[in-house]
């Protein structure tokens, strides 16, 4: 989208496969499969999608996607294809020396996995060499200390090689990056999970990551059944719906695989979703 002075793209940094009873939780099987159909392992194709912005003082990355890093590793549980970052960033003219800032809406591989890469001697370096990290502070006390049910979603050399580096910048609660570009905690998903919110005039984007991951995920019961504290996930998911349909945002999905972007609307007491090429 070209907002003035202000282009925002989604880039995708490829796709994996997730179990879909993780996926919608305590939703069935004969409810969800009703609008995507699994493969035979049950599993559902979901986006690595990233949100580049980019402002006449400021080049800023939403997410990471997955990296490089364990490739190999996910190749054969979740069928991960990823890597595709950098050279999506490459056909929008920008190179990863160009991004200045990248927000991470969560810690989880699937988010922060592309912040470093390895270098010759496999030893994980920064991605992007000349970029601020914006993280919720809370959100980094938790990857530092997951308990066991996150054990395998939190991998430290996705993130401590910029602590190391002083590269990170700790956001506790909301906050206002530069004016019209703001960070909403919403926590369900995970602790310390932050939503985008972009607005240049007339114009409203929302990046939305794990709170509503899909399009599929508009209903207020999908909720993930990985979500850390799947009721909070819900209150802001409602709130989150309301100001969108009263607002006209557009809303992009952190894992959307075919529509990553629309508009949520209310038409004789239900709601419908308006998918937009983004």
């Amino acid at each position: 989208m070209n907002l003035g002075t202000t282009t925002i793209d989604v880039v995708s940094d490829g796709t994996f496969l997730m179990d879909g009873g993780c996926l919608f939780g305590q939703v069935p099987k004969t409810e969800w499969e009703l609008q995507i159909k699994p493969d035979r392992r049950n599993r559902i194709r979901l986006a690595l999608n990233c949100l580049l912005i980019q402002t006449p003082d400021l080049n800023v990355l939403v997410d990471t996607g997955a990296g490089s890093k364990r490739q190999d590793r996910m190749k054969e549980t979740m069928r991960l294809n990823g890597n595709k970052l950098l050279k999506g960033l490459k056909s929008h003219d920008i190179t990863a020396r160009d991004i200045d800032a990248v927000v991470l809406s969560n810690l989880h591989f699937d988010h922060s996995g592309g912040c470093t890469k390895l270098d010759r001697s496999g030893t994980p370096v920064p991605t992007f060499p000349k970029a601020r990290y914006l993280v919720q502070r809370s959100g980094w006390e938790e990857a530092n200390s997951p308990n066991e049910r996150y054990a395998d979603t939190f991998y430290d050399d996705d993130f401590l090689p910029l602590a190391e580096r002083d590269m990170i910048d700790f956001v506790d609660n909301d906050h206002e990056v530069i004016p019209g570009l703001k960070l909403k905690v919403t926590d369900g998903p995970s602790i310390g999970h932050q939503i985008v919110l972009v607005e240049r005039g007339s114009e409203k984007i929302a990046f939305v990551s794990d709170l509503i991951p899909t399009p599929y995920h508009l209903p207020l019961s999908y909720i993930p059944a990985m979500h850390e504290y799947p009721n909070t996930t819900l209150e802001r998911k409602r709130e989150f719906i309301e100001m969108a349909i009263e607002g006209g945002w557009l809303v992009v999905f952190g894992h959307a695989f075919e529509q990553n972007a629309g508009y949520i609307v209310q038409k004789n007491g239900a709601t419908h979703f308006l998918p937009v090429e983004v």
